[in-house]
């Protein structure tokens, strides 16, 4: 017993949980090389784990009635057309407008209608636009009465319901210059809306909105549901834009500005004329609204079962077709073919073989969706919708031969009327809102789709080595100091000078200089507002005046604040200094990327793509060249090709060039692009200057730290 006791208790063992994070941070190099192939090679195998796309809310009910739309529908809306075709050529239209024109037909046959007048929105850079919801950004000042764009809009009272739900139909025309296109898109919904009129099952409002794009499609459509929800007014009380008159011939007319109730779905209706080579009519269907938002998939099953199984039209979904031939993805495919056939091999129930044809259609289509999710851009008006959590979708029929429309006079108006029809039936039997599905979705075909839970790996195990290395370097640095603060100590000279300890303070240097540069991203952002106040000034101007007004920034910022590395500096400690530089460096990136995860995926994605490389080979330049060896030579010359190519404005080229093209690219595309970005108020854009530009800017001062 008294042996034991002066043995002393026994050292405990650290937790299971514990020995594994130390080995993972002790083995960080080999553990971060597994992650990323790992993840590039996940992300690449997403058309191969796409699933069947299926119908989760049973009350759809998809084509489980027979479509009413007769033929006596369709010929009135043949007329309709044709008065809306001869108007454009009319020599004096001062008695009667095209809105004029819509609003007697939706009276004649016995819905409400009433104009709504809007300005055309300013782009105009607004910082505080990001934090806000859908504001009134128009122009209320030197404007004539031709400026203004005039929406007309049409209700049907649903005969079995109580007002507090609607559907809405979306068709928008040039008032100026209507197309052949335009007028069949208008004809199509008054061929709905003339049959809805005398239905009995109809439990859900129907709103038709007829929007005057002379001001751009996107615009018309978000001045009235901005006023829709949230009404101006001035005054008097009356609403700012609302009319009640006739907007060409001042006629009055008994209804101020109509609502319905809350709207359940929305429908943007186009046609446009298809390729030459176009055998038969295409359904093209766009989804992407603002930040990759997407509406819920039930809503593009029930468009994509009707128009297939119900009126025979092909459906398709957008496409990158520079990736159709590119002889990478070509190989790529072949080899997962011959893995599928092996796996099918081994176990004829392993479901993981994919054509090479339908391999490469899908990346393409993925590629796709990735792009314009990460733009933040609508791809269409429907994305105005989504703002106000309004499921909408375009339905934009490539017709053959538009030019030729009197040679099939019905047929268009036929196919698509009774495909509308069937989904406003589909979402009039909802008794709430779309919810069953998923929102979160990346599409591969019109009837595949990969759900978050499976593209949310790739991202993971991309992430995943950052904390790790970050971890280890700490470690790496904190253990190097001490055994040089032990060493100082121990010398003779050191009873001369004072004691100095970077237990407490040592990782304070590198985290004064991260939020430095990332305060100095924040001012970054806020730049355009004071650019944009130069009128007509060109995007190369503007974008060489933004890039001297940044760096400018920086260096007041660290004149101000402090330098970066202007505390006290110990001897033989200052050349690992930059471990700690990039220790934080990594943990802002995987916080900023994670956060980013969460507003907009597919930013997160390609972000990641592009910094899980720069900040984990980032290394002082100084110190390769000291190595002179082979392996330190190919680590500098992969750090500066990786640093010239994660620049933002060389980035932006290089992922455009491979998903779309460089044709007619000018260097002032990238200044368009950002204008895009806050004209849209997408999160991309707050995401390249306070994460992704601070990021490459501290990766730059780590390669040039000297050691």
């Amino acid at each position: 017993m008294e042996m034991m006791a002066d043995a002393g208790p026994a050292k405990a063992k650290p937790r299971p949980i514990i020995r594994l994070g130390l080995f993972l941070i002790s083995h960080s190099f080999i553990v971060s090389v597994a992650c990323c192939a790992a993840g590039v090679f996940a992300l690449l195998l997403l058309p191969v784990l796409a699933k069947n796309t299926y119908i989760s809310e049973n009350a759809l009910m998809p084509g489980s009635a027979s479509p009413m739309l007769s033929n006596d529908d369709v010929s009135r809306a043949r007329i309709f057309v044709n008065k809306v075709v001869s108007f454009d050529f009319k020599t004096d239209s001062s008695s009667i407008g095209i809105q004029d024109l819509v609003a007697q037909h939706i009276t004649d046959l016995g819905g409400e209608v009433n104009f709504h007048k809007f300005l055309p929105q300013v782009n105009k850079f607004n910082p505080l636009h990001f934090f806000s919801s859908p504001d009134q950004g128009i122009a209320q000042e030197n404007y004539t009465c031709s400026s203004y764009g005039i929406n007309t809009v049409g209700f049907i009272r649903a005969p079995r319901g109580d007002g507090k739900e609607a559907i809405v139909l979306v068709t928008p025309y040039n008032s100026v210059k209507t197309s052949m296109g335009e007028a069949l898109s208008l004809g199509i919904a008054y061929s709905i809306f003339s049959l809805l009129t005398r239905v009995t099952w109809l439990a859900k409002d129907i709103i038709w909105l007829a929007a005057d794009s002379q001001h751009g499609e996107y615009a018309a459509v978000a001045a009235w549901l901005r006023e829709y929800h949230t009404p101006s007014f001035d005054g008097s009380g009356r609403s700012l834009f609302e009319s009640n008159a006739s907007p060409t011939t001042g006629r009055k007319r008994p209804n101020d500005f109509l609502r319905a109730g809350t709207m359940a779905a929305a429908l943007v209706i186009k046609v446009i004329d298809g390729s030459e080579k176009a055998e038969r009519d295409v359904l093209n269907l766009y989804a992407e609204a603002s930040n990759g938002q997407m509406p819920n998939l039930d809503l593009i099953n029930v468009v994509n079962y009707l128009a297939v199984n119900g009126q025979r039209l092909p459906v398709k979904v957008e496409k990158l077709g520079s990736l159709l031939d590119s002889w990478w993805l070509r190989s790529l495919a072949e080899l997962f073919h011959k893995l599928g056939t092996v796996a099918r091999s081994l176990n004829p129930q392993w479901n993981f073989g994919i054509s090479v044809a339908e391999y490469i259609e899908g990346t393409a289509t993925l590629a796709s969706s990735l792009y314009n999710q990460a733009l933040g851009v609508p791809t269409g008006p429907h994305g105005v919708f989504r703002d106000y959590q309004v499921d909408a979708i375009t339905m934009e029929i490539s017709a053959k031969r538009v030019a030729n429309y009197k040679n099939r006079p019905n047929e268009l108006l036929l196919q698509g009327g009774r495909l509308v029809e069937g989904v406003i039936r589909s979402v009039n039997n909802l008794l709430e809102k779309f919810h069953q599905s998923f929102f979160l979705y990346l599409l591969t075909s019109p009837n595949k789709f990969v759900s978050v839970g499976v593209y949310m790996i790739p991202f993971a195990l991309l992430v995943a080595p950052l904390p790790m290395v970050a971890a280890s370097l700490f470690a790496d640095s904190t253990r190097r100091i001490s055994g040089m603060e032990t060493k100082v100590a121990s010398s003779p000279a050191s009873s001369d000078i004072p004691a100095i300890s970077f237990r407490s303070w040592r990782w304070l240097h590198a985290a004064k200089t991260v939020f430095i540069v990332h305060f100095w991203g924040a001012v970054v952002t806020l730049l355009p507002h004071f650019l944009s106040l130069v009128q007509d000034s060109p995007p190369l101007i503007n974008l060489l005046s933004w890039i001297i007004l940044s760096a400018f920034t920086l260096l007041i910022l660290q004149a101000i604040l402090g330098s970066s590395f202007s505390l006290l500096h110990m001897n033989g400690t200052q050349g690992m200094e930059w471990t700690l530089l990039k220790s934080v460096t990594i943990a802002a990136a995987c916080t900023g990327l994670c956060i980013m995860s969460v507003i907009n995926f597919a930013t997160a994605e390609l972000g990641a793509l592009m910094l899980v490389p720069l900040c984990s080979m980032a290394r002082p330049l100084m110190l390769d060249a000291k190595a002179k060896t082979l392996k330190s030579f190919i680590r500098a010359a992969c750090n500066v090709v990786l640093i010239f190519l994660v620049f933002p404005p060389v980035a932006y080229y290089l992922w455009k060039g491979a998903l779309v093209g460089l044709d007619n690219a000018r260097v002032g595309d990238f200044w368009n692009w950002v204008e895009s970005l806050w004209t849209w108020n997408s999160a991309t854009y707050i995401y390249m200057c306070m994460v992704h530009l601070p990021c490459w800017v501290l990766c730059v001062h780590t390669l040039v730290y000297p050691c």
